[in-house]
Parts: structure tokens; sequence; C-alpha cells
């Protein structure tokens, strides 16, 4: 059985799930909008320049988490689900998905997204396993602090470890499909690196290593 693991963000989704909700959350006023979208964009920015310190953005992104109940939360995502997500899950998407489903692969998307922005998204690709960075929560209510290794970078590759030894798994025969550089250290331990509309960066590194790339929300550019 073949291993098939899935980036979310710029990957199955043609857009940025971290990204959007913190446009959400400005949309809605729960946020200061001016602040939090001016902040966003860097945070975005320094992420696509390789240069994100991934605990200083969990500071910032999961501090909205800590000041609203869990039911309202869970109807704030539901809303976000349909205004934002649902528009940029694309067809070429779901079939790819399922046709590694249909092979009897074993599913995963893997995220430095949190999982209370991504899990309702895993569920609409029907993906049962969720490797993301996880928020801490005590007494139902999340803390805006992170539970453990962030989901991100080196980070990824130890997350997706410690999955592997808990399930008996391993990487061999293993696929994983990314869109960004930052998913350099877990593209390089899989049996078949499948950049999907990769970065510049990502995408002169498949060049130089003869990846195959496959273009799921955008043309490719010209030869």
């Amino acid at each position: 059985m073949a291993l098939a693991l899935f980036d979310l963000d710029n990957t199955l989704l043609a857009g940025d799930s971290d990204f959007l909700w913190g446009q959400f959350l400005g949309e809605k006023g729960l946020v200061d909008p001016t602040f939090y979208s001016a902040e966003n964009e860097r945070f975005y920015q320094e992420y696509k320049d390789g240069k994100l310190d991934i605990f200083e953005f969990l500071e910032f992104s999961l501090k909205p988490l800590a000041e609203h109940p869990m039911d309202e939360l869970h109807r704030l995502h539901q809303q976000f689900m349909e205004e934002k997500i649902h528009p940029i899950i694309s067809e070429d998407a779901l079939l790819l998905v399922d046709r590694h489903r249909q092979r009897g692969d074993e599913l995963a998307i893997i995220t430095a997204t949190n999982s209370f922005v991504t899990a309702p998204i895993a569920r609409q690709f029907g993906i049962q396993n969720l490797i993301a960075t996880e928020p801490e929560i005590r007494s139902n209510r999340y803390t805006g602090k992170v539970s453990d290794t962030p989901c991100f970078r080196e980070g990824k590759v130890k997350k997706l470890d410690d999955w592997l030894k808990s399930r008996d798994l391993n990487l061999d025969n293993s696929w994983f499909y990314s869109d960004s550089h930052n998913d350099l250290p877990l593209l390089e331990q899989v049996t078949h690196p499948i950049p999907v509309d990769p970065d510049t960066t990502l995408a002169s590194i498949a060049w130089e290593k003869g990846w195959p790339v496959l273009y799921l929300h955008h043309a490719p550019p010209p030869p």
C-alpha cells in the first residue's frame, strides 16, 4: 500500500486557508481589520520568501481562537467554509485525491496550518488523516498557544515521522504533493515528490532534480 501525502494550501486548495481565515476574521469585525490585514500580509510574504518565524506567526494567528468559545468558533468556521473554502476547491484536486483513493493508498493531509482551520477542510476532501499544527486546548477553550512541534519545514518531517511510527507505516512507495519550497525537507524524503503549481524556488529545484510538476490551478508556464 502506498502513502499519498498532500499539502493543503495552494496545493489541494487554490488559495491559502490560513491567510483566508485571517481575512475572514477582519471582514466579520472579529479582529482589528487594518492591523490584522497588514500583519496577515506580512506573515504571508515572509512565508513565501522562506523567512517566516513560525512561532511569531502562531502567536499572532492562534490568539483569536482564545478569544471566542468553541461553539462560536465552529459556527464561524461553517461560514468560513461556505464563503472562502468551497470556492477554491477544484474538481482537478478532488480527482487527484480520488485517484489515490481508488488505488487503495493511505491518504493524509500534512499542513502547517492549524487543525482548527484545516480539519473541516480535510473532511471535505474525504481524508481522515490530518497532520497539522495543533493549537493547545484547556477546559474546552483554545489557549492561543501551540501544543507541540509546529508542522512546518523540518517540524513537518518530525510530525510525519511520529505519525508513521504510531501506525507502523513508512515512506516506502510514498507520494507528497506540495507547492512550496518550505516543504523541501519532506519532498526530499519521499519516493515520489510532486511539486504542484510550484513557487519560483521550488519550480527551479524541480527542474534541476527532474521532478515531475503538476498544475492543478494554473496553466503551466510556456516552455
